[in-house]
């Protein structure tokens, strides 16, 4: 794969990925479960998320 393909289509999937675990997140700490309920899962959320930014900036953006 060209390197602009692999970069687009990396931010894609990498958007889809962190807007999901967000709002499930959102959707959580706002529902029943409140917010001292769902911040276990936000930590974890924004652990996953710091993640996944750093493997796309690891395998589209960084030069090998």
């Amino acid at each position: 794969m060209s390197y602009l393909t692999k970069a687009i289509m990396g931010l894609i999937g990498t958007g889809l990925l962190i807007g999901f675990v967000g709002g499930l997140s959102h959707s959580i700490s706002t529902g029943f479960a409140g917010f001292s309920g769902g911040a276990p899962f936000m930590v974890i959320a924004i652990i996953v998320c710091g993640l996944a930014l750093y493997d796309y900036f690891d395998e589209c953006i960084r030069k090998k």
